[in-house]
């Protein structure tokens, strides 16, 4: 048996080739992670948890789908559901329940399994999740109303869906052990009272302490995390496995109480999630056993087929009626439904407890999870794109600008770019600054674009293009960095600095191949200067009889040429690597400024 530092240690470096895969060829995480996990365990034998962890296993487990639960009702802005019309409030509600419903009855006569099983399994997979529904969504380019439909779906329904699950699962486990209806619903009101009560008791006493800053900033992660863990553990002493339940509903409540800074918690959320998802799922998937493989006949791919071509199609058209969607667009919708993590984690962690009390049927939990898991994730995230096209429900090529910084010199930019029809954003720290981008009519999103909050909250669609107009060196490195992944070379751009600290070894060699944005020379610093002295951001269209060479002698070469506009609305960047030169009939924005600009 191999050492378990050895075992930990190798666990933690597959996490991080998955992580890194799965960032490359731009698919869910979740899937190399589970199909490394089947290699390592079931299929090579080089890993088992139960012998690695023994008797910690289940706690582990148990604690980490009670973090992953709680981060992601941390999520659910109830300002947010309201904010994105019938469509997404009636999925993630009704839309739930016809799924759950339809699932059940699927189970109970595809899979031969008992009601309460059946009830288990069909609310367990409700949940699509941001962590599969987003990377499909970067590739779809689907039309925006499509877009904003998937993405809050996704993002809503985990926790909802979560709660739903807890719930049902409480349910059959409270009436396994009871001997009357009436004493089953007691249990079952006890267990609910509990998990709300606690839950709602201890986020709104918990919220308080962070509104107040009764704790240090520093501190405000780590204490969220155990106060956490610590309602988790005692909510499961008061009563049996009403944990899940008490997390989740903490975390909904501290995310619509009113100034309680959650953004370090959020940012903290992410390396914590990408930790204990990688790590878990590993896990999770080498405990599959041969057996449990086998199980997998034609009853669980026809339960499959029911999920995908019946109960999603049922639940879109019921849901979607009166919103003004064409067929085509709710043909997509139909189709866009992968499964996700917190399917995975929580079927996981209740068949180990239902196995350990003996219930029939929980052995398929698992194993019919995660053939759905990876069946969804494979087949739509292939065929998704190719359907979008042959419906016609396809944006264009993204052609915009996501902006760092909502300083007058973004602003300007912005303002011009976005008065010739190009899809702007912008993105800062400062709240002054966002609002005055806002009341000058820009699109806006407060934080750090590079974080996992923006991945499920900034707004992308139409965007193709960043530029770092930060007055933050190092802000416009990294942020440049991670989007040149995103958006693909040549779509990404970095500043120039002042040239006694522009020292090569100081800066990320993967820079070295970026355009320079507007030229070799061009610094931040140059273009505040030029705004804060009266340069103005203009837009020219040229012609035959004014081309550019007629404009830059009309301004006597008092101006920098930014951006250029094609009649396909096709916009070119001016850089050290491609030059405008504009040509007539194009859209020529220009910076002009006064006659001596000192710098």
């Amino acid at each position: 048996m191999e050492s378990p530092a050895v075992l930990l240690t190798g666990i933690g470096l597959l996490s991080l080739a998955c992580q890194w895969l799965a960032w490359r060829l731009k698919v869910p995480a979740i899937l190399p992670l589970l199909i490394i996990g089947i290699l390592v365990g079931p299929i090579t034998g080089l890993l088992d948890p139960d012998a690695l962890l023994g008797d910690l296993l289940f706690p582990l487990v148990s604690l980490a789908v009670a973090v992953i639960l709680f981060e992601g009702s941390l999520t659910l802005s109830f300002a947010e559901l309201r904010g994105h019309g019938h469509t997404v409030r009636r999925l993630v509600t009704w839309g739930v329940l016809i799924t759950a419903v339809i699932s059940a009855m699927a189970a109970r006569w595809l899979l031969d399994l008992s009601w309460g099983m059946a009830s288990v399994l069909g609310a367990l997979l409700v949940v699509t999740g941001p962590t599969v529904v987003l990377p499909l969504l970067e590739t779809l380019r689907a039309r925006q109303s499509l877009t904003q439909i998937l993405r809050w779906e996704g993002i809503l329904i985990d926790p909802i869906g979560a709660i739903g699950a807890v719930l049902v699962y409480e349910y059959v486990v409270i009436g396994a052990s009871g001997d009357a209806f009436t004493h089953t619903l007691g249990l079952f009101g006890l267990t609910a009272l509990i998990g709300f009560g606690l839950g709602g008791i201890g986020g709104y006493l918990w919220g308080c302490v962070l509104r107040h800053h009764w704790l240090p900033r520093q501190l405000h992660s780590f204490g969220t995390l155990m106060v956490m863990l610590t309602l988790y553990t005692l909510s499961n002493q008061l009563f049996h496995e009403s944990g899940l339940l008490t997390v989740t509903v903490m975390g909904v409540w501290m995310a619509n109480m009113q100034r309680v800074p959650t953004g370090p918690i959020v940012e903290f959320k992410e390396t914590l999630s990408v930790l204990l998802i990688s790590g878990l799922f590993i896990l999770l998937a080498a405990r599959l056993g041969l057996d449990q493989l086998a199980l997998l006949g034609w009853p669980a791919w026809a339960y499959l087929g029911v999920l995908m071509l019946v109960a999603r199609p049922l639940t879109v058209w019921l849901c979607t009626a009166g919103s003004g969607l064409d067929w085509r667009e709710k043909a997509l919708l139909a189709w866009v439904s992968p499964r996700g993590i917190v399917a995975a984690a929580v079927a996981s962690l209740f068949a180990l407890k239902l196995e350990a009390q003996g219930l029939a049927g929980a052995e398929m939990l698992v194993p019919v999870t995660f053939m759905v898991i990876i069946a969804t994730v494979v087949v739509q995230g292939l065929l998704s794109r190719p359907l979008a096209g042959a419906l016609g429900v396809t944006t264009p090529p993204p052609r915009g600008f996501l902006i760092l910084g909502a300083n007058p010199v973004a602003r300007a930019m912005g303002q011009a770019l976005q008065e010739a029809g190009v899809a702007v954003r912008l993105c800062d720290h400062d709240r002054d600054a966002l609002e005055d981008a806002r009341m000058a009519g820009l699109p806006t999103y407060f934080g750090n674009p590079t974080s996992a909050h923006a991945r499920e909250h900034l707004e992308m669609t139409g965007l193709g293009h960043f530029l770092p107009l930060s007055p933050y060196r190092e802000q416009n490195d990294l942020a440049a960095l991670h989007f040149e992944g995103v958006l693909g070379h040549g779509k990404v751009f970095q500043l120039a600095v002042d040239g006694e600290r522009d020292d090569a070894r100081e800066r990320p060699r993967q820079l070295a191949d970026l355009p320079r944005l507007f030229g070799q020379q061009v610094t931040w610093s140059q273009l505040a200067s030029l705004v804060a002295q009266g340069a103005e951001v203009r837009t020219t269209r040229l012609h035959q009889a004014f081309d550019f060479d007629a404009y830059v002698a009309t301004h006597a070469h008092r101006l920098m040429p930014l951006f250029c506009i094609d009649a396909q609305q096709k916009v070119r960047v001016a850089s050290d690597q491609s030059p405008l030169e504009p040509q007539p009939g194009e859209t020529l924005i220009s910076l002009v400024y006064s006659d001596s600009p000192a710098f």
